[in-house]
This record gives C-alpha cells, structure tokens and sequence, in this order.
C-alpha cells in the first residue's frame, strides 16, 4: 500500500487485484478508483479516470508503485462511458498498444460524441431543457458564441475496438471475468464478476466490479438516455432497478466499486437502494398533487444541497434525474402529462 496525505492511493485487495486512486478534477467525489489486474498476459486496467494532466499522473504513479508501467497494461476494461471511467483510455493504449472494450450500448453512445459537431450538443441541451421548463436565464449560457461558454467534458472520447459482450468471460488469459449487463446509470454499463474464490476466503461468490451501478454510501445518478438523434422512450430508472435485482441474487462476496471503498453484503445494500427509490417516488407523486414541470419538481427534490447552492450544470442533471423518475411514475401508471401546454407539466394520478 502507498499513501498520501489524503490516505492511500494505491491498495492491494488480495488475490492479484489492486486498485488506484485517480482523482478527478473539480468533483466532489474526488477520485475514480481504477482496477489493475493481474493476468498471464499482463496487467489489464477496470476503468481508467479522467483525461487530465494530474489524473495521468496519478494513474502512473500509482502503477509504478505496483511496480508496473503504462506500457506494459495489456488490456482496458470500461464499465461505462463517463469521463471519470473512460477518459484516459485512449492515453494508456497509445503508450502500451493494449486493446480498450466496452458494451456496446456505450460505444455507440462514444462513436456518436465523436461524429457530431460540439454545436449540436448545446442545440440540443437548449432545447432540452426549455422542453422541461428551465428558465431562460439557466438555457442562456448555452447560447453564448462559441468562445464564450464552458465546453462539455468527454467531446473527443477513444474508440474501443473490443466489445464487452454480456454473459460472456471476458479474454483475461488466467483469470474468469465475466461481464454482467447492468443498464441505467447508463445504457451499457456493466459490472464484472470475478468468478474466483476470495483471497480472504469471505463467503459469497466471487468479487463484482461495480463501477457506478453499485456504491457502499451514495446512489449513482440515473438520468435519460441523451441522444440527440433518437426519440425512444427510454426509462432508465427502470432499468437500473431490474439490474440491481441482478447483482443482490448474484450474491458476490465483495463489492470492489469505482468510487469511496470496497464493501462486503451487497444484497443488503441493494435493498437499501430499491428501498431509497420507492420512497423517493413516493415522495414525488405527493409533489405531484400540484401539476410541475420538470424543472419545477427539480427544484423541490430533496437533494445533498438547498438547490440555490447547486451550480449551472448539477443543476441539468438534477433535472434529468427528476425526468428519469417521472418516465418511471408514468409507466407505472402513478402519473401523466398533462396535455397541451408548453412545457409539459405532469401530476399524480
């Protein structure tokens, strides 16, 4: 183990699996842990952190202290597209030539990110949000020229040339991975089930790297599906519920997650989180007794922060997750739009 003052920033878990803390630039959550893990064909990495000078950094330093090199990686595992995960994926096959894979529900969310103009991306964020009642004065930044607004995050992210195909073990020469498909933070996220006994001997079955679909103190953001090409009603929520079913019957012994620690008991913290979402959609419908906007149920969320404090872009993805919630309510049949109007405003049934 190697250490910092912030605490350690590289951990040996035992059973050729270590992980590094890789932090991540201006976020309250301060770092990404990233996997390496032992095989016979070198060390392959789960996720990779965020494509900045300090995070590359990290991620070296961090390598180095298992007593390993960038160019010596083999392989990169994505469990989904986001910055945090994927951002230096590119980075680490250009030193090391390893392969990068990932579902393919995000690759093509990635090949599309790279195919369409970053102008698109603002039109439709705009338009978005004034669809869900945001103020103007909240859409305006959008429409600055060019020079003028805060550029998207992950607008040029690296193709992955192999495909993470769910059920399936992954190539890991000596060890079994095998990739469980576990949509709603994303559409293809995955966790990967280590299918060895524990070092420790712990009881349950195997190890699960979670990424951000399972976290031993928060719940990951669930949003819609962005993109700006197809109308599907999609309903992540539900998605995300369905699949953390999936992993408490998994029963893994150990939980290694992208982000805060590793933790033990994972049906239980599953309970908790579909225990978190039934009250929180409960919650809503009694906000909904008045018809709200999208926006307007935002802003009456209970959230980790009053919403005055929370900045220009939490703020759209608070709004996504409130819409993600009513696509649940609606297709449960607990809610409805309300027809005509502009935005659309929706209420308890």
């Amino acid at each position: 183990m190697k250490s910092s003052r912030n605490g350690p920033t590289t951990y040996d878990h035992g059973g050729g699996v270590r992980s590094l803390r890789v932090p991540i630039p201006d976020n309250p959550l301060g770092h990404t842990l990233v996997y390496v893990v032992d095989t016979d064909r070198g060390p392959v990495l789960v996720d990779t952190g965020w494509d900045d000078p300090a995070s590359w950094d990290a991620l070296d330093a961090g390598l180095d202290a298992c007593g390993l090199s960038v160019a010596e990686v083999h392989g990169v595992v994505i469990t989904h597209h986001h910055p945090d995960h994927h951002g230096l994926s590119g980075r680490v096959r250009e030193a090391s030539g390893a392969w990068v894979a990932m579902h393919a529900a995000d690759t093509a969310i990635v090949r599309r990110t790279r195919e369409t103009r970053p102008e698109r991306w603002y039109t439709y964020m705009a338009a978005k949000l004034a669809a869900a009642g945001a103020p103007e004065e909240h859409i305006a930044p959008l429409r600055r020229p060019p020079a003028l607004r805060r550029p998207f995050p992950g607008l040029a992210p690296a193709l992955p040339d192999r495909e993470i195909v769910p059920g399936e073990l992954l190539a890991l020469p000596g060890r079994r991975v095998r990739a469980i498909w576990t949509p709603g933070h994303t559409p293809g996220h995955v966790c990967l089930h280590l299918e060895e006994e524990h070092p420790s001997r712990l009881p349950g079955h195997g190890r699960l790297f979670s990424g951000d679909h399972l976290l031993p103190e928060i719940t990951p953001h669930i949003g819609l599906y962005e993109d700006p090409d197809d109308a599907t009603v999609t309903d992540p929520l539900g998605d995300y519920l369905d699949s953390l079913e999936r992993v408490g019957r998994l029963a893994p012994a150990e939980i290694l997650p992208a982000h805060q620690h590793a933790f033990t008991d994972a049906p239980g913290r599953v309970r908790e989180l579909l225990v978190h979402h039934e009250e929180r959609l409960t919650g809503l419908l009694a906000l909904l007794a008045t018809p709200l906007t999208p926006w307007q149920l935002a802003e009456r969320m209970e959230w980790n922060r009053p919403w005055e404090q929370i900045a220009h872009p939490s703020r759209n993805i608070a709004v996504s997750e409130a819409e993600a919630h009513l696509r649940r309510l609606v297709k449960q049949g607990r809610a409805e739009a309300l027809p005509g109007g502009e935005p659309v405003r929706y209420v308890a049934v």
